[in-house]
Protein backbone atom coordinates (compact mmCIF):
# COMPACT_ATOMS: atom_id res chain seq x y z
CA UNK A 1 0.00 0.00 0.00
CA UNK A 2 1.66 3.40 -0.90
CA UNK A 3 1.61 6.46 1.44
CA UNK A 4 0.23 9.63 0.51
CA UNK A 5 1.24 11.58 4.22
CA UNK A 6 4.49 10.52 5.86
CA UNK A 7 5.69 12.44 9.01
CA UNK A 8 9.05 11.26 10.36
CA UNK A 9 10.48 12.22 13.95
CA UNK A 10 14.25 11.77 14.30
CA UNK A 11 15.66 12.06 17.58
CA UNK A 12 20.20 12.24 18.97
CA UNK A 13 20.33 8.40 16.84
CA UNK A 14 20.08 9.89 13.46
CA UNK A 15 23.02 11.82 14.21
CA UNK A 16 25.12 9.93 16.28
CA UNK A 17 26.95 8.73 12.88
CA UNK A 18 27.73 12.04 11.95
CA UNK A 19 30.34 12.73 15.13
CA UNK A 20 27.39 14.02 16.86
CA UNK A 21 27.09 12.61 20.85
CA UNK A 22 23.66 11.64 22.52
CA UNK A 23 22.60 12.43 25.96
CA UNK A 24 23.87 8.69 27.33
CA UNK A 25 27.80 8.71 25.35
CA UNK A 26 29.92 8.27 27.96
CA UNK A 27 33.32 10.94 27.01
CA UNK A 28 31.06 13.58 24.97
CA UNK A 29 29.79 17.15 25.74
CA UNK A 30 27.15 15.66 27.73
CA UNK A 31 29.42 13.21 29.73
CA UNK A 32 30.35 16.45 31.42
CA UNK A 33 27.65 18.15 32.64
CA UNK A 34 24.65 17.35 34.29
CA UNK A 35 21.28 17.63 32.42
CA UNK A 36 19.69 19.94 35.37
CA UNK A 37 22.73 22.33 34.49
CA UNK A 38 22.74 23.01 31.30
CA UNK A 39 19.40 22.23 29.54
CA UNK A 40 16.87 23.90 32.29
CA UNK A 41 15.84 27.56 32.47
CA UNK A 42 16.89 26.67 36.33
CA UNK A 43 20.53 25.57 35.53
CA UNK A 44 20.58 29.07 33.14
CA UNK A 45 19.56 31.16 35.62
CA UNK A 46 22.04 29.87 38.01
CA UNK A 47 25.11 29.67 35.58
CA UNK A 48 24.32 31.38 32.17
CA UNK A 49 28.37 31.49 31.54
CA UNK A 50 28.36 27.66 32.35
CA UNK A 51 25.16 27.25 29.88
CA UNK A 52 26.36 29.31 26.74
CA UNK A 53 29.59 28.03 27.07
CA UNK A 54 27.91 24.98 26.31
CA UNK A 55 26.21 25.35 23.71
CA UNK A 56 29.21 27.52 22.54
CA UNK A 57 31.16 24.33 22.16
CA UNK A 58 27.84 22.36 20.02
CA UNK A 59 27.37 24.68 18.16
CA UNK A 60 31.12 24.74 16.76
CA UNK A 61 31.04 20.78 16.79
CA UNK A 62 27.20 21.02 15.14
CA UNK A 63 28.68 23.56 11.78
CA UNK A 64 31.30 21.09 11.58
CA UNK A 65 29.54 17.70 11.04
CA UNK A 66 28.23 16.84 7.83
CA UNK A 67 24.75 14.39 7.56
CA UNK A 68 24.94 10.90 7.05
CA UNK A 69 23.27 8.51 4.65
CA UNK A 70 20.10 8.55 6.87
CA UNK A 71 19.87 12.14 6.59
CA UNK A 72 20.58 12.06 2.77
CA UNK A 73 18.35 9.06 2.28
CA UNK A 74 15.28 11.13 4.17
CA UNK A 75 16.49 13.89 1.48
CA UNK A 76 15.74 11.54 -1.39
CA UNK A 77 12.46 10.44 -0.29
CA UNK A 78 10.86 13.90 0.16
CA UNK A 79 11.98 15.02 -3.04
CA UNK A 80 10.99 12.09 -4.52
CA UNK A 81 7.79 11.41 -2.65
CA UNK A 82 4.47 12.03 -4.39
CA UNK A 83 2.61 13.11 -1.41
CA UNK A 84 3.59 15.52 1.46
CA UNK A 85 7.08 14.47 3.91
CA UNK A 86 7.30 15.89 6.93
CA UNK A 87 10.48 15.46 9.56
CA UNK A 88 9.89 16.70 12.96
CA UNK A 89 13.32 16.31 14.36
CA UNK A 90 14.30 16.50 18.31
CA UNK A 91 18.08 17.30 16.98
CA UNK A 92 19.13 20.90 17.11
CA UNK A 93 21.60 20.45 14.84
CA UNK A 94 20.85 21.21 10.77
CA UNK A 95 21.81 18.10 9.45
CA UNK A 96 18.72 17.58 8.22
CA UNK A 97 18.51 20.81 5.85
CA UNK A 98 22.23 20.07 4.79
CA UNK A 99 21.51 16.57 3.33
CA UNK A 100 18.84 18.87 0.94
CA UNK A 101 15.30 18.38 3.17
CA UNK A 102 13.00 21.37 2.77
CA UNK A 103 10.36 20.42 4.99
CA UNK A 104 11.50 19.87 8.49
CA UNK A 105 10.42 21.43 12.11
CA UNK A 106 12.62 21.37 14.94
CA UNK A 107 10.82 20.77 18.17
CA UNK A 108 13.45 21.98 20.13
CA UNK A 109 14.21 24.77 18.21
CA UNK A 110 18.25 25.46 16.71
CA UNK A 111 21.68 26.01 17.94
CA UNK A 112 22.26 28.19 15.19
CA UNK A 113 19.59 29.92 16.96
CA UNK A 114 19.62 33.19 19.49
CA UNK A 115 16.98 33.92 21.93
CA UNK A 116 15.99 37.00 24.11
CA UNK A 117 14.54 35.87 27.20
CA UNK A 118 13.10 39.32 27.79
CA UNK A 119 10.95 40.18 24.40
CA UNK A 120 11.29 36.39 22.47
CA UNK A 121 13.37 38.32 19.54
CA UNK A 122 15.01 35.54 17.41
CA UNK A 123 18.16 35.67 15.46
CA UNK A 124 20.71 33.90 13.92
CA UNK A 125 23.51 33.29 16.62
CA UNK A 126 27.03 33.94 16.43
CA UNK A 127 30.01 31.45 17.15
CA UNK A 128 30.43 32.67 20.50
CA UNK A 129 27.39 33.98 22.76
CA UNK A 130 27.52 35.25 26.48
CA UNK A 131 25.04 36.53 28.71
CA UNK A 132 25.91 39.99 28.22
CA UNK A 133 25.25 40.27 24.44
CA UNK A 134 22.73 42.79 23.83
CA UNK A 135 18.93 41.94 22.13
CA UNK A 136 19.14 43.64 18.48
CA UNK A 137 15.27 43.59 19.15
CA UNK A 138 15.02 45.15 22.59
CA UNK A 139 18.48 45.55 23.81
CA UNK A 140 17.95 43.63 26.90
CA UNK A 141 21.35 42.28 28.20
CA UNK A 142 19.36 38.95 27.88
CA UNK A 143 20.46 36.50 25.28
CA UNK A 144 20.42 32.40 25.51
CA UNK A 145 20.44 29.63 22.90
CA UNK A 146 17.21 29.39 21.09
CA UNK A 147 16.83 25.34 22.35
CA UNK A 148 14.25 24.24 24.19
CA UNK A 149 15.09 23.05 27.69
CA UNK A 150 13.58 20.63 29.70
CA UNK A 151 10.32 21.83 31.23
CA UNK A 152 9.87 24.07 28.51
CA UNK A 153 7.12 23.40 25.95
CA UNK A 154 8.71 22.41 22.91
CA UNK A 155 8.29 24.19 19.41
CA UNK A 156 4.91 23.65 16.84
CA UNK A 157 2.86 21.74 18.85
CA UNK A 158 -0.48 22.32 16.82
CA UNK A 159 1.20 21.68 13.73
CA UNK A 160 2.98 18.08 14.60
CA UNK A 161 -0.51 17.25 16.42
CA UNK A 162 -2.40 18.83 12.99
CA UNK A 163 0.39 16.41 10.98
CA UNK A 164 0.11 13.09 13.08
CA UNK A 165 -3.96 13.08 12.58
CA UNK A 166 -3.62 13.04 8.99
CA UNK A 167 -0.52 10.87 8.65
CA UNK A 168 -0.93 8.00 6.49
CA UNK A 169 2.67 6.52 7.83
CA UNK A 170 4.38 7.76 10.85
CA UNK A 171 8.33 6.90 11.29
CA UNK A 172 10.64 7.35 14.50
CA UNK A 173 14.08 7.31 13.63
CA UNK A 174 16.85 7.10 16.25
CA UNK A 175 14.53 8.31 19.57
CA UNK A 176 14.45 6.71 22.83
CA UNK A 177 11.40 7.05 23.77
CA UNK A 178 11.77 8.39 27.04
CA UNK A 179 11.42 12.63 26.08
CA UNK A 180 7.70 13.70 26.24
CA UNK A 181 5.98 14.54 24.04
CA UNK A 182 7.83 13.25 21.38
CA UNK A 183 7.58 9.71 22.84
CA UNK A 184 4.10 9.81 22.55
CA UNK A 185 3.57 10.78 18.95
CA UNK A 186 3.54 7.32 17.58
CA UNK A 187 0.76 6.07 19.85
CA UNK A 188 -0.69 9.04 18.70
CA UNK A 189 -0.22 8.56 14.67
CA UNK A 190 -1.39 4.92 15.68
CA UNK A 191 -4.78 5.89 16.83
CA UNK A 192 -5.39 7.66 13.99
CA UNK A 193 -5.05 4.88 11.72
CA UNK A 194 -1.39 6.00 10.28
CA UNK A 195 0.73 2.66 10.12
CA UNK A 196 3.86 2.96 12.95
CA UNK A 197 7.41 2.26 11.73
CA UNK A 198 10.48 2.24 14.34
CA UNK A 199 14.14 2.57 13.12
CA UNK A 200 16.82 2.37 15.87
CA UNK A 201 19.97 0.63 16.93
CA UNK A 202 18.12 -1.14 19.49
CA UNK A 203 14.07 -1.32 20.91
CA UNK A 204 13.41 2.04 21.69
CA UNK A 205 11.24 2.64 25.51
CA UNK A 206 7.88 2.94 23.43
CA UNK A 207 8.86 0.12 20.93
CA UNK A 208 4.96 -1.31 21.14
CA UNK A 209 3.39 1.49 19.81
CA UNK A 210 5.25 0.52 16.39
CA UNK A 211 3.50 -2.15 13.99
CA UNK A 212 6.42 -2.91 11.93
CA UNK A 213 10.31 -2.49 13.16
CA UNK A 214 13.98 -2.94 11.86
CA UNK A 215 17.20 -2.04 14.25
CA UNK A 216 20.69 -1.56 13.34
CA UNK A 217 22.91 1.56 12.80
CA UNK A 218 21.02 4.41 11.00
CA UNK A 219 23.22 4.51 7.79
CA UNK A 220 22.26 1.09 6.93
CA UNK A 221 18.24 1.34 7.91
CA UNK A 222 17.58 4.25 6.84
CA UNK A 223 18.31 4.15 3.48
CA UNK A 224 17.27 0.54 3.28
CA UNK A 225 13.65 1.71 4.24
CA UNK A 226 13.48 4.34 2.19
CA UNK A 227 14.75 2.47 -0.98
CA UNK A 228 11.75 -0.05 -0.04
CA UNK A 229 9.02 3.01 0.50
CA UNK A 230 10.03 4.62 -2.67
CA UNK A 231 9.64 1.03 -4.56
CA UNK A 232 5.75 0.54 -3.27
Amino acid sequence: MAHDTIVILTGAGISAESGLGTFRDEGGLWAQHRIEDVATPEGFSRDPDLVHNFYNARRVQAAQATPNAAHDALARLERDHPGEVLIVTQNVDSLHEKAGSRNVLHMHGLLAGALCHTCDHRWTAPDNMAKSDPCPGCGAPATRPDVVWFGEIPYGMDQIYAALSKADLFVAIGTSGEVYPAAAFGQEARQAGAHTVELNLAPSSRVSDFAETHFGPATRIVPDWVARERAR
